[in-house]
């Protein structure tokens, strides 16, 4: 059972790098603009894709689910 929790934490702590390495690539491009590079570039174009590929329902949808179980696993708490 430790195993399974130390995987756990392990893998949390990959996301939240990944999502940070993400969001710093994009703060990057938001301060160089055009001239931040190629990979800063296709980072940025990636992510734009993906958020306009998304409707917007279906993102008020996935927002109202996290706050639902943010709370849920607050209480329990």
């Amino acid at each position: 059972m430790v195993a399974l929790e130390n995987f756990r934490r392990f893998l949390w702590l990959f996301i939240e790098l990944a999502f940070l390495s993400i969001l710093a690539t994009i703060l990057i491009f938001l301060i160089l603009g055009d001239s931040s590079g190629v990979f800063v570039k296709s980072v940025t174009d990636n992510v734009m894709k993906f958020a306009s590929g998304v409707p917007t329902p279906s993102l008020i949808g996935l927002s109202v689910l996290v706050a639902i179980i943010y709370l849920i696993l607050n209480r329990f708490k």
